[in-house]
């Protein structure tokens, strides 16, 4: 099986704990209630969000994913960084076996921070995988960040 890897970088003003609070730690609350026109629901369907909790989060209709579901392999509060696996999904991906995601929070000169992504893809045999084929996705994920810190910069005392 191969792996095919990709990073992305995203700077914001909001500091390292406050992101990792909103995007980690309290997502199945915050997201729902600021992106409803993405994600209709978080869930934990296992757990409680601690190492091996499995996440369900569920789009709003019209989109061309109904649900997904992480494992959390690994979460460390003090490093600010998470690890984990999409599992399952509504859809059937022809050339991915799995993916593992590995998102940090770390300080900036500013005050702000630097969130850092990296996606694992771990194909299925023959299969080969392009940046552009998972543009759709990164784009989204991005979307999602740029939401969270908006608000976040309209809500100072959130997180805080």
């Amino acid at each position: 099986m191969a792996v095919t890897c990709f990073t992305q970088e995203f700077t914001t003003r909001n500091a390292p704990s406050r992101m990792f609070k909103a995007l980690i730690l309290d997502s199945h609350n915050l997201i729902p209630k600021i992106a409803p026109q993405g994600i209709k629901s978080i869930e934990f369907v296992e757990g409680d969000g601690g190492d091996g909790s499995i996440k369900q989060t569920n789009f709003a209709d019209g989109g061309h994913l109904k649900w997904l579901k992480h494992r959390i392999n690994a979460i460390d509060t003090e490093r600010l960084m998470r690890k984990y696996t999409l599992i399952e999904s509504d859809i059937v991906f022809d050339k991915i076996e799995s993916v593992v995601y590995e998102v940090k929070f770390e300080a900036s000169g500013d005050g702000g921070c630097v969130c850092k992504m990296t996606s694992e893809y771990h194909l299925k045999a023959g299969a080969e995988l392009k940046e552009e084929d998972i543009k759709q996705g990164k784009d989204k994920a991005m979307g999602l960040y740029k939401v969270v810190e908006e608000y976040l910069l309209a809500n100072p005392e959130i997180y805080a």
